[in-house]
Protein backbone atom coordinates (compact mmCIF):
# COMPACT_ATOMS: atom_id res chain seq x y z
CA UNK A 1 0.00 0.00 0.00
CA UNK A 2 1.63 3.22 -0.88
CA UNK A 3 1.71 6.06 1.29
CA UNK A 4 -0.13 8.33 -0.69
CA UNK A 5 -3.02 5.91 -0.40
CA UNK A 6 -2.78 5.88 3.58
CA UNK A 7 -2.93 9.67 3.59
CA UNK A 8 -5.88 9.30 1.72
CA UNK A 9 -7.92 7.24 4.02
CA UNK A 10 -6.55 9.13 6.89
CA UNK A 11 -7.86 12.31 5.67
CA UNK A 12 -11.12 10.65 4.64
CA UNK A 13 -10.83 9.03 8.35
CA UNK A 14 -10.74 12.54 9.86
CA UNK A 15 -13.90 13.97 7.62
CA UNK A 16 -16.35 11.41 8.26
CA UNK A 17 -14.96 11.58 12.64
CA UNK A 18 -15.66 15.23 12.36
CA UNK A 19 -18.89 15.02 10.07
CA UNK A 20 -20.42 11.88 12.75
CA UNK A 21 -19.37 13.88 15.53
CA UNK A 22 -21.41 16.96 14.89
CA UNK A 23 -24.56 14.82 13.89
CA UNK A 24 -24.33 12.82 17.13
CA UNK A 25 -24.70 16.10 18.56
CA UNK A 26 -27.68 17.08 16.44
CA UNK A 27 -29.15 13.89 17.33
CA UNK A 28 -28.87 14.56 21.46
CA UNK A 29 -30.81 17.97 21.23
CA UNK A 30 -33.65 16.32 18.75
CA UNK A 31 -33.50 19.19 16.21
CA UNK A 32 -36.92 21.00 14.94
CA UNK A 33 -38.69 19.67 12.00
CA UNK A 34 -37.96 23.27 10.48
CA UNK A 35 -33.66 22.85 9.79
CA UNK A 36 -33.39 24.87 6.54
CA UNK A 37 -32.86 23.28 3.94
CA UNK A 38 -29.16 24.13 3.36
CA UNK A 39 -27.97 22.72 6.55
CA UNK A 40 -29.98 19.21 5.49
CA UNK A 41 -28.09 19.09 2.08
CA UNK A 42 -24.73 19.66 4.41
CA UNK A 43 -25.67 16.75 6.90
CA UNK A 44 -26.49 14.97 3.80
CA UNK A 45 -23.01 15.36 2.26
CA UNK A 46 -21.49 14.27 5.72
CA UNK A 47 -23.22 11.74 5.86
CA UNK A 48 -22.04 10.14 2.71
CA UNK A 49 -18.35 11.18 3.56
CA UNK A 50 -18.84 9.09 6.90
CA UNK A 51 -19.79 5.81 4.69
CA UNK A 52 -17.60 6.19 2.68
CA UNK A 53 -14.45 6.27 4.81
CA UNK A 54 -15.69 3.77 6.68
CA UNK A 55 -16.53 1.45 3.49
CA UNK A 56 -12.86 2.41 1.99
CA UNK A 57 -11.41 0.83 5.03
CA UNK A 58 -13.44 -1.46 6.59
CA UNK A 59 -14.63 -4.40 4.04
CA UNK A 60 -18.50 -5.14 4.31
CA UNK A 61 -17.11 -8.61 6.39
CA UNK A 62 -15.73 -6.65 9.19
CA UNK A 63 -16.81 -7.93 12.28
CA UNK A 64 -17.83 -5.88 15.29
CA UNK A 65 -15.65 -6.41 17.96
CA UNK A 66 -17.09 -9.69 19.57
CA UNK A 67 -16.96 -10.48 23.58
CA UNK A 68 -16.95 -12.72 26.34
CA UNK A 69 -19.80 -13.79 28.72
CA UNK A 70 -17.52 -12.32 31.71
CA UNK A 71 -17.94 -8.78 29.82
CA UNK A 72 -21.87 -8.83 29.58
CA UNK A 73 -23.26 -5.84 31.04
CA UNK A 74 -25.13 -6.57 34.46
CA UNK A 75 -28.11 -4.27 33.53
CA UNK A 76 -28.41 -3.46 29.83
CA UNK A 77 -30.53 -0.14 29.62
CA UNK A 78 -33.54 -0.67 27.37
CA UNK A 79 -33.29 2.03 24.26
CA UNK A 80 -36.03 3.87 22.07
CA UNK A 81 -39.84 2.91 23.72
CA UNK A 82 -40.46 0.37 26.28
CA UNK A 83 -44.15 -0.60 25.64
CA UNK A 84 -46.02 -0.72 22.12
CA UNK A 85 -49.39 1.03 22.14
CA UNK A 86 -51.14 -1.26 19.54
CA UNK A 87 -53.97 -3.14 19.93
CA UNK A 88 -52.78 -6.10 17.64
CA UNK A 89 -49.44 -6.20 19.64
CA UNK A 90 -50.58 -6.44 22.94
CA UNK A 91 -52.65 -9.46 21.94
CA UNK A 92 -49.85 -11.24 20.50
CA UNK A 93 -48.24 -10.46 23.80
CA UNK A 94 -50.51 -11.62 25.98
CA UNK A 95 -50.72 -15.16 23.79
CA UNK A 96 -46.67 -15.50 23.92
CA UNK A 97 -46.74 -14.05 20.65
CA UNK A 98 -47.65 -17.64 19.24
CA UNK A 99 -50.13 -16.28 16.29
CA UNK A 100 -46.81 -13.83 15.02
CA UNK A 101 -45.60 -13.42 11.86
CA UNK A 102 -42.98 -11.51 10.45
CA UNK A 103 -43.68 -10.74 6.89
CA UNK A 104 -41.21 -10.19 3.96
CA UNK A 105 -42.70 -8.44 1.40
CA UNK A 106 -41.65 -5.90 -1.64
CA UNK A 107 -39.46 -6.60 -4.78
CA UNK A 108 -38.87 -10.29 -3.68
CA UNK A 109 -40.12 -13.42 -5.61
CA UNK A 110 -41.64 -15.45 -2.82
CA UNK A 111 -43.27 -12.77 0.29
CA UNK A 112 -42.80 -14.60 3.30
CA UNK A 113 -44.61 -14.96 6.27
CA UNK A 114 -42.58 -16.31 8.81
CA UNK A 115 -43.68 -17.46 12.45
CA UNK A 116 -41.37 -17.33 15.75
CA UNK A 117 -41.27 -21.31 15.61
CA UNK A 118 -40.24 -20.94 11.61
CA UNK A 119 -37.35 -18.28 12.60
CA UNK A 120 -36.27 -20.48 15.36
CA UNK A 121 -35.76 -23.58 13.44
CA UNK A 122 -33.04 -21.49 11.08
CA UNK A 123 -29.54 -21.66 11.65
CA UNK A 124 -28.74 -19.10 14.53
CA UNK A 125 -26.01 -16.98 15.04
CA UNK A 126 -25.37 -16.08 19.16
CA UNK A 127 -22.96 -13.02 19.33
CA UNK A 128 -22.15 -10.59 23.06
CA UNK A 129 -21.61 -7.09 21.66
CA UNK A 130 -21.43 -3.54 22.72
CA UNK A 131 -24.86 -1.40 21.87
CA UNK A 132 -23.71 2.27 21.33
CA UNK A 133 -26.36 4.59 21.73
CA UNK A 134 -26.48 8.15 20.12
CA UNK A 135 -27.42 9.92 23.07
CA UNK A 136 -24.15 8.56 24.54
CA UNK A 137 -23.93 5.77 26.55
CA UNK A 138 -23.11 1.38 26.38
CA UNK A 139 -24.29 -1.75 26.78
CA UNK A 140 -22.65 -5.38 26.44
CA UNK A 141 -25.08 -7.98 25.64
CA UNK A 142 -25.55 -10.99 24.04
CA UNK A 143 -27.71 -11.91 21.63
CA UNK A 144 -29.17 -15.29 19.38
CA UNK A 145 -30.96 -15.16 16.27
CA UNK A 146 -30.99 -15.69 12.20
CA UNK A 147 -28.88 -14.20 10.16
CA UNK A 148 -31.07 -11.68 8.05
CA UNK A 149 -29.46 -12.25 4.97
CA UNK A 150 -30.56 -16.22 4.23
CA UNK A 151 -33.80 -14.96 5.00
CA UNK A 152 -33.83 -12.56 2.13
CA UNK A 153 -32.59 -15.26 -0.13
CA UNK A 154 -34.87 -17.63 0.87
CA UNK A 155 -37.55 -14.57 -0.51
CA UNK A 156 -35.53 -13.71 -3.30
CA UNK A 157 -34.29 -10.26 -3.79
CA UNK A 158 -35.13 -9.19 -7.09
CA UNK A 159 -32.25 -7.48 -9.47
CA UNK A 160 -34.22 -3.80 -8.72
CA UNK A 161 -34.32 -4.43 -4.78
CA UNK A 162 -31.80 -1.94 -2.86
CA UNK A 163 -32.52 -1.43 0.23
CA UNK A 164 -34.47 -3.48 3.51
CA UNK A 165 -37.17 -1.37 5.35
CA UNK A 166 -37.89 -2.69 8.39
CA UNK A 167 -41.67 -1.43 9.58
CA UNK A 168 -42.56 -2.02 13.30
CA UNK A 169 -45.74 -1.79 15.89
CA UNK A 170 -44.49 0.67 18.19
CA UNK A 171 -45.61 4.24 17.85
CA UNK A 172 -45.10 7.77 18.28
CA UNK A 173 -48.22 9.43 18.36
CA UNK A 174 -51.06 9.62 15.64
CA UNK A 175 -51.98 11.76 12.83
CA UNK A 176 -55.27 12.16 10.90
CA UNK A 177 -53.60 9.21 8.81
CA UNK A 178 -52.87 7.46 11.55
CA UNK A 179 -50.53 6.06 13.90
CA UNK A 180 -46.59 7.22 13.39
CA UNK A 181 -44.99 3.59 13.66
CA UNK A 182 -41.08 3.60 13.92
CA UNK A 183 -39.52 2.41 10.83
CA UNK A 184 -35.88 1.92 9.75
CA UNK A 185 -33.48 0.91 6.87
CA UNK A 186 -30.38 -0.72 5.36
CA UNK A 187 -28.68 -1.20 2.36
CA UNK A 188 -28.11 -4.74 0.67
CA UNK A 189 -24.49 -5.05 1.80
CA UNK A 190 -25.08 -4.03 5.93
CA UNK A 191 -28.33 -6.82 5.41
CA UNK A 192 -25.53 -9.39 4.16
CA UNK A 193 -23.54 -8.70 7.19
CA UNK A 194 -22.59 -11.90 9.18
CA UNK A 195 -23.73 -10.03 12.04
CA UNK A 196 -27.04 -8.32 11.07
CA UNK A 197 -29.10 -10.62 12.74
CA UNK A 198 -32.93 -10.60 13.94
CA UNK A 199 -32.75 -11.81 17.60
CA UNK A 200 -35.24 -13.50 19.46
CA UNK A 201 -33.40 -13.92 22.61
CA UNK A 202 -30.83 -11.78 24.72
CA UNK A 203 -28.31 -12.58 27.56
CA UNK A 204 -29.65 -16.71 27.02
CA UNK A 205 -33.31 -15.26 27.45
CA UNK A 206 -36.15 -14.59 25.45
CA UNK A 207 -36.04 -11.18 24.32
CA UNK A 208 -38.36 -9.12 26.71
CA UNK A 209 -41.25 -6.33 25.71
CA UNK A 210 -38.39 -3.47 26.79
CA UNK A 211 -35.90 -4.91 24.50
CA UNK A 212 -38.05 -5.10 21.21
CA UNK A 213 -40.10 -8.73 21.72
CA UNK A 214 -40.87 -10.80 19.83
CA UNK A 215 -37.80 -9.61 17.58
CA UNK A 216 -35.35 -6.83 17.00
CA UNK A 217 -32.67 -5.95 14.19
CA UNK A 218 -29.09 -6.21 15.29
CA UNK A 219 -26.79 -4.44 12.77
CA UNK A 220 -23.87 -4.24 15.19
CA UNK A 221 -21.48 -2.00 13.46
CA UNK A 222 -23.92 0.66 12.92
CA UNK A 223 -25.68 2.70 16.34
CA UNK A 224 -28.23 1.61 18.24
CA UNK A 225 -30.99 3.46 16.74
CA UNK A 226 -30.66 1.46 13.67
CA UNK A 227 -31.71 -1.23 15.34
CA UNK A 228 -35.13 -1.49 15.22
CA UNK A 229 -37.62 -3.39 17.79
CA UNK A 230 -40.70 -4.69 17.40
CA UNK A 231 -40.51 -5.64 14.07
CA UNK A 232 -43.95 -6.17 12.14
CA UNK A 233 -42.48 -6.24 8.46
CA UNK A 234 -39.29 -6.31 6.29
CA UNK A 235 -40.14 -4.71 3.18
CA UNK A 236 -36.95 -4.94 0.40
CA UNK A 237 -37.46 -1.38 -1.99
CA UNK A 238 -35.54 0.39 -4.65
CA UNK A 239 -35.33 4.06 -2.84
CA UNK A 240 -36.50 4.91 0.43
CA UNK A 241 -37.24 8.10 -0.91
CA UNK A 242 -41.52 7.66 -1.03
CA UNK A 243 -41.59 6.75 2.65
CA UNK A 244 -42.14 8.97 5.04
CA UNK A 245 -39.94 12.40 4.20
CA UNK A 246 -37.37 10.31 2.34
CA UNK A 247 -34.44 9.80 5.03
CA UNK A 248 -34.84 6.27 4.99
CA UNK A 249 -35.75 6.21 9.12
CA UNK A 250 -38.14 7.68 12.05
CA UNK A 251 -35.37 9.79 13.63
CA UNK A 252 -33.37 10.54 10.22
CA UNK A 253 -36.73 12.01 8.71
CA UNK A 254 -37.68 14.20 11.99
CA UNK A 255 -34.19 14.59 13.50
CA UNK A 256 -32.08 14.62 11.31
CA UNK A 257 -30.10 11.84 12.58
CA UNK A 258 -27.51 10.11 9.79
CA UNK A 259 -28.89 7.68 7.73
CA UNK A 260 -25.70 5.63 7.53
CA UNK A 261 -24.72 5.36 11.18
CA UNK A 262 -21.37 3.59 10.92
CA UNK A 263 -19.46 3.22 14.27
Amino acid sequence: MTSRLLLSRRRLLALGAAGTGSLLLAGCDRWSSNTSDFRRDVLDRVDELTEGAQRLVMRDSTLAREYSEADISPYFRANGNIRVNDRDYNRLAEGGFADYRLAVTGLVDRPLSLSLDDLRVMTARTQITRHDCVEGWSCIGKWTGPQLGPILDLAGVQPAGRFVMFFCYDDFGNTLSGPIRYYESLGLADCYHPQTILAYAMNGETLSIPHGAPLRLRVERQLGYKHAKFLREIRVVDSFAPIGRGKGGYYEDGDGYEWYAGI
